[in-house]
């Protein structure tokens, strides 16, 4: 994995393994690797990977059966669907519009860039 510095690096990997379940590597209920195997791969401390996970289970994306590992959560797609929304409408929307507005970009401009766009 390439890391940026804007974030910190549990929330990157979290951030990847939500990818991988959006793109159906990792299905609803099915298994995980183990935090040692995922770390291995993404070469990074076992701790970190560790912190990436509890934050996964905090957002109901990842639950752990105990003696089993760490399994894609039921219904995980709809959540991180719903927290990549609310981080677009509370982070990223409001720089774009400060952007738009300090360029003087109109609202229908966007839209008809967005109409070609999904063209």
């Amino acid at each position: 994995m390439d890391f940026k510095n804007q974030k910190a690096i549990y929330l990157q990997i979290a951030d990847h393994i939500c990818d991988e379940i959006l793109s159906g590597r990792y299905l609803e209920d099915g298994k995980l690797p183990s935090v040692r195997e995922y770390a291995a791969q993404v070469e990074v401390n076992v701790n970190t990977v560790t912190r990436s996970f509890e934050w996964l289970q905090l957002h109901d994306i990842v639950t752990t059966r105990r003696g089993l590992g760490n399994f894609v959560a039921t219904g995980a797609r709809r959540e991180i669907e719903a927290l990549r929304k609310e981080e677009f409408f509370n982070e990223k929307l409001p720089d774009l519009f400060r952007s738009m507005q300090a360029l003087g970009i109109k609202m229908d401009e966007v839209v008809e860039q967005y109409n070609e766009y999904v063209k």
